[in-house]
């Protein structure tokens, strides 16, 4: 790879500038092939200019390399996908045109490259509609290329390629995984492609997809070229892997074929088909889809060893008698009929030997047919017994280890001629390291042909043998004798007749009858002290443990080491654990002292004795196991399994045995604990391997669960226990279920981790948990049971309880752990609602479904526990935000009594997303459908259009009373459908763009909207309405309440609350006294207020809160209104007298009626000094304003 990539055109002017096709233009075009391999972004440009100059060229080196360059480029570069389906969108009429090219290495990289073309465009026009025409190319180019397949005339490279592309179409023109989220963008297929496709007909390339398998299947049935059927074999294990429909139909296939037509091949083409067939069949069977076809898979691999042994033999026969043949024509063959020809020299040298003239030769370079071929045909020349005596004969020289000295086995007559005596001694081993040992078994044969006057060869060198582990000695099928005929022979008496060499050869393996034993007794063993065995026994096994080291392979042994019984060592210890378990009753006394009462007392004793001895030695092996247990766990693991069978075998004999395995079992858990690691997993292999586990031992792991230092060790022995020990499935499955309602939250967590990993698919495991899960959903739905009302037992045959509440379940279904109460207690406590839901709701963020029986549960719960489950299900509702769609199904169908938890979703929901427009148009047809809380509104209020935000706000205004959070939650509704207003309002017009604020609210129409609505709102929810408004200081300013008394003065009925608003509008902004004293308080008479009575007072009221502003309006009143007025509010009458007097300038005749109205001036009311009054809005600041009595003290806070 080029350390530093060179100029991509620089270079390439370069290559162009040399003459063409000459060394230095190669070296420039290397130089830059590898450059752009190293940094392959300048390669799409590259192509894509340099591919239109090679249609139509004559060959040449350039047109080579760029076609080298685009195959790399599509095929095997590190570009993106986009870029190469781009750079393949592009070359495409190019690579077609190639097709047709003359050369045939032109046209086979060509279709080389089209493979990943067709894939690349496939997907590329499945979402594209509008590239009719490269489909139509490619189609094209697809047929030419499948011609080739068929194509007598057609070179192997472009043949073996062309069945290459059609596997590939195969691939594309079939279905994949019709799950889109699974579905793997490398692999196109039909399932990307949709139905109503305007040039690319799904059913038709189906169709031809299922046509070309057939026709792979055609050419593995019919072709005779190994080449071929190979090239097929290998593409298929890609077909199985990503077609899993399709398995059947390859297993199928393997299984019935035969190499018929490779008859006549030589037999290494025909197991090489052999061989990848097995391959692909094995290969199948080890993937997901194998196990349903493992028993058709086994047999036909049966069936294709039987073949291929017949084959070997067949073949084997065959070499044999042509070898047979080749001898006998030597044999036939005249010498030297020359009359002159010289004689060569035949005498034996006495100086050279043949054994040393065979041991000198290297016969490694002998082909090994060659080899067989000699080693068969001399085999075939001697008989069955002489063939045995020598073997025979062979062994008794290495019992003896070689001696030189020993006596010569007898020569024994060989029916062959003496022309096979040179071919005998041409035979040796293959491996020269085994000469010495085959020159021994050819000297026997060589005596034959020899005269008795050639010299003994010398002794062969005597090689010190190594000493060998018996355990790991393999034997040679040669060397294990079974020949059932000849014992069948022996033993019938007809035996055949023995040779005088192997008969002798007996005669001396014989012993001697004075090597035979007479009376002969072993003297009585010596006696040990206890401490003395004890010593014994410790030391033996320390030897036997510390000593298999130097048994131990050099070189590990992979998997195969951890086999228990595989080293020398696992048999040492297994001797040594059944002389400790194995316990044999010592024999009763036989002498004849003592009664037998004594004698019973004796033999008792020596039981006991020899059962205590028996304890020691398991306390002895107990304490070298705990001293380093993960290193001998597996001597731990064989000693508990002796112990368990042990009891078995004694239990069968003595019902009162007393078993030793729970004993010894705890005693080994007992001492683990104090030098566990919480973190080594010895320990849970060790209890997996056990043949049964003791209750005890279960409870102990429990409590490992809960303590931090052994909880990964207690987790992973149950886990274990239920994946791969059925027996215990249920027990251990219990457990974690029970440890899931655990009050810590690490140990609660951690059984949830641990049982969630069997969701949803995990038979039989899912279904316990599920079943766990709803009973504790179950249980929050009980009731605490009322006092009994009678005495009286139900009557026969009624099952319910008639002290149960609605909804309670009888006390035998519900569940009970030993880390939950016995009976919930209300209110709720949240800790103890988490230990009943955390499980189920692990549970529903993979199996959503739950949701559904959280839902269904939730109506039957008391308030509390339904309060505290709006709070826990807050994290599995923002978890399952991506996927909304589930989360509208469960909007939708949730049951009655659920609105509360619905709600609850609704607005976690809309939290940190806008909600869709399925969602608003869902919320809105459920509220009108089953008349839901108006809260259901407000998660959705921003997104409505303006008709259905006028429609629906005042319902949800309603939902004020005084608290503070439906208070802010109607504020928050009014900031999300209120436009604020820009700061030049009412002074200047903007034509600045709007962003949905045709859809918003003014702030004027919102005010009008809760005074025209008052009476849906309810007055008490109006005014706190009106004063949150008021509170909005930003949005609702001076001008905005100026427009707001503007439009609403217009109204023909006007609201209640109208003179109460402008109360709070001139107190909240003094700038509004003088719009309220001119124009609506004129306005106001003119639609003659005082003719309601509640508008009349709150007239009266603003009348007087703004005076004397309002002094001019309040003369334009009838004088009977003017009279009521001042006699309601007489602290008016001094102000207006004085008003009256300035505006008649000193002429008391001209305002004479008026003045009589307002009455002398008494002088209290007008030297009194004028309280003040604070009228308080609600978030605002209070104004401080003189009046003139305490009776508007009463106008904020009461309405009117």
């Amino acid at each position: 790879m080029a350390a530093e990539p060179v100029d991509p055109l620089q270079q390439l002017a370069a290559a162009l500038a040399v003459p063409p096709d000459s060394k230095e233009q190669a070296d420039l075009l290397a130089t830059l092939r590898e450059s752009l391999e190293a940094h392959p972004s300048p390669i799409p440009i590259l192509c894509t200019t340099l591919i239109k100059t090679v249609a139509g060229a004559g060959d040449s080196l350039l047109k080579r390399w760029v076609l080298d360059l685009l195959h790399y480029a599509i095929c095997r570069s590190s570009l993106t996908v986009e870029a190469r389906t781009q750079l393949a969108s592009q070359s495409l009429e190019v690579l077609a045109q190639l097709l047709h090219d003359p050369n045939p290495n032109t046209v086979k990289v060509a279709v080389q490259c089209f493979p990943t073309v067709y894939a690349l465009l496939f997907r590329m026009l499945c979402a594209n509609r509008n590239l009719r025409q490269q489909w139509d190319i490619l189609s094209q180019a697809k047929a030419k290329i499948l011609e080739f397949v068929w194509s007598p005339h057609v070179t192997s490279g472009i043949k073996f390629s062309a069945v290459k592309f059609m596997q590939r179409v195969i691939l594309v023109q079939t279905r994949g995984n019709s799950d889109p989220r699974l579905q793997n963008k490398n692999d196109p297929n039909l399932s990307m492609c949709p139905t109503d496709h305007p040039f690319m007909s799904v059913p038709a390339l189906e169709a031809e997809g299922v046509k070309l398998l057939e026709g792979v299947i055609t050419i593995l049935y019919t072709s005779n070229n190994p080449d071929m059927l190979s090239a097929v074999l290998n593409s298929w294990a890609t077909l199985t892997k990503l077609r899993p429909a399709l398995v059947e139909i390859v297993v199928s296939t393997l299984s019935q074929w035969t190499p018929t037509k490779l008859e006549g091949q030589p037999l290494a083409n025909i197991k090489s088909v052999e061989k990848a067939i097995r391959i692909l069949l094995i290969h199948i069977s080890r993937g997901p889809q194998g196990a349903t076809y493992a028993s058709q898979i086994n047999a036909a691999l049966t069936t294709q060893s039987a073949r291929m042994e017949q084959a070997a033999a067949e073949e084997k026969q065959r070499k044999a008698a042509a070898a047979d043949a080749s001898r006998k024509r030597s044999s036939l063959t005249p010498q030297n009929e020359g009359p002159d020809a010289k004689r060569p020299k035949l005498e034996s040298d006495t100086t050279i030997s043949s054994t040393t003239l065979i041991s000198n030769f290297d016969f490694a370079t002998l082909p090994s047919a060659l080899v067989t071929d000699l080693i068969v045909a001399n085999l075939q020349v001697f008989s069955e017994n002489t063939l045995i005596g020598l073997v025979q004969a062979y062994r008794h020289k290495r019992a003896t280890d070689g001696a030189a000295q020993s006596a010569p086995v007898a020569p024994v007559a060989s029916s062959a001629p003496a022309t096979a005596a040179p071919a005998v001694a041409a035979v040796a081993p293959t491996p020269a390291a085994s000469i010495p040992s085959v020159a021994m078994e050819i000297q026997p044969l060589q005596a034959m042909g020899r005269p008795s006057k050639s010299p003994t060869p010398p002794p062969a060198p005597v090689v010190k043998e190594e000493p060998v582990d018996p355990m790991k000695m393999d034997l040679d099928e040669e060397e294990i004798e079974y020949e059932p005929d000849r014992l069948n022979l022996e033993l019938s008496g007809d035996q055949e007749q023995i040779p005088e060499s192997e008969a002798a050869l007996d005669h001396e393996m014989d012993l001697a009858p004075d090597l035979q034993l007479a009376d002969f007794k072993l003297p009585p063993p010596k006696e040990w002290l206890a401490a003395e065995r004890g010593a014994i026994v410790r030391g033996s096994l320390s030897r036997i443990w510390d000593g298999a080291k130097d048994l131990a392979p050099s070189e590990p042994a992979g998997e195969l080491s951890e086999a228990p019984g595989s080293s020398a060592s696992d048999m040492w210890m297994l001797l040594i654990v059944r002389l400790i378990t194995r316990v044999t009753d010592p024999a009763p006394p036989t002498g004849e002292e003592g009664t037998p009462a004594q004698k019973e007392e004796l033999g008792s004793d020596a039981v006991s004795e020899l059962y205590a001895h028996q304890d020691r030695l398991r306390q002895t092996l107990c304490d070298y196991i705990i001293a380093d247990f993960p290193g001998r766990v597996r001597l731990a693991t064989t000693w508990m399994n002796e112990e368990w069978y042990n009891d078995r075998l004694r239990l069968g004999i003595d019902r009162n045995w007393q078993p030793n395995y729970e004993t010894w079992l705890n005693q080994i858990v007992a001492a683990y604990q104090t030098h566990s690691d919480g973190k080594d997993r010895t320990f849970a292999r060790f209890l997996l391997d056990l043949p049964s586990v003791p209750p005890d031992v279960l409870n102990l792991l429990r409590e490992s669960c809960t303590e931090p230092d052994r909880r990964q060790m207690g987790f992973a022995s149950l886990r274990e226990f239920v994946a791969q020990r059925p027996s215990l499935r249920a027990e251990a499955m219990n457990i974690l279920l029970e440890l899931t309602t655990h009050p810590d939250k690490v140990t609660r967590g951690a059984a949830i981790n641990t049982v969630k990993r069997w969701i949803p698919e995990t038979a039989p495991m899912d279904g316990m948990i599920r079943e766990f899960a709803l009973q504790l959903l179950r249980r929050l739905q009980s009731r605490p049971k009322p006092p009994p009302k009678s005495e009286e037992p139900p009557a026969e045959g009624e099952d319910r309880d008639e002290n149960m509440e609605d909804g309670q379940l009888p006390p035998e279904d519900i569940i009970q752990t030993p880390y939950l109460p016995e009976q919930l207690e209300f209110p709720a406590n949240n800790a103890q609602i988490l230990q009943h839901m955390e499980l189920i709701f692990a549970l529903s963020v993979k199996v959503p479904d739950f949701l559904n029986e959280i839902f269904s549960a939730y109506g039957g719960m008391e308030t509390s526990v339904q309060e505290t489950i709006q709070q826990l299900i807050t994290p599995l509702i923002r978890a399952m935000t991506a996927n909304p769609a589930r989360l509208l199904t469960l909007l939708r169908i949730f049951p009655p009594g659920a609105e509360s938890l619905a709600l609850r979703v609704l607005t976690i929901f809309t939290e940190k997303e806008r909600p869709s427009p399925q969602l608003v148009a869902l919320v809105k047809s459920l509220v009108t459908e089953r008349d839901l809380d108006a809260r259901f509104l407000i998660p959705i209020i921003a997104e409505m259009d303006k008709a259905d935000i006028l429609r629906h706000l005042p319902r949800i205004v309603s939902i004020l009373n005084g608290q503070p959070e439906p208070k802010n939650l109607v504020r928050s509704v009014f900031n999300s459908v209120v436009v604020i207003p820009p700061q030049t309002f009412g002074s200047v017009t903007s034509n600045l763009p709007r962003v949905r604020q045709s859809e918003l609210l003014t702030p004027a129409e919102l005010m009008v909207l809760l005074h025209e609505s008052e009476k849906e709102i309810g007055l008490k929810s109006a005014i706190e309405a009106i004063g949150i408004c008021f509170s909005m200081t930003d949005i609702f300013r001076s001008e905005i309440l100026a427009v707001v008394m503007n439009q609403l003065v217009d109204e023909p009925v006007l609201p209640t609350l109208f003179l109460r608003t402008v109360i709070q509008a001139v107190t909240t902004y003094r700038s509004l006294v003088g719009f309220v004293s001119t124009t609506l308080l004129s306005r106001l008479i003119t639609k003659k207020i005082w003719t309601n009575p509640p508008l009349w007072e709150g007239f009266i009221r603003c009348a007087k809160l703004i005076a004397p502003a309002s002094f001019g309006a309040l003369l334009q009143l009838p004088k009977e209104q003017l009279r009521e007025l001042v006699d309601k509010q007489p602290s008016l009458k001094a102000g207006l007298r004085d008003f009256v007097l300035k505006r008649a300038g000193g002429n008391k005749a001209r305002m004479g009626a008026l003045l009589d109205i307002f009455g002398e001036d008494d002088g209290n009311a007008a030297s009194a000094p004028a309280p003040e009054m604070q009228i308080s809005t609600p978030e605002a600041t209070p104004q401080t304003i003189p009046v003139h009595d305490t009776e508007a003290a009463s106008l904020a806070p009461a309405p009117m």
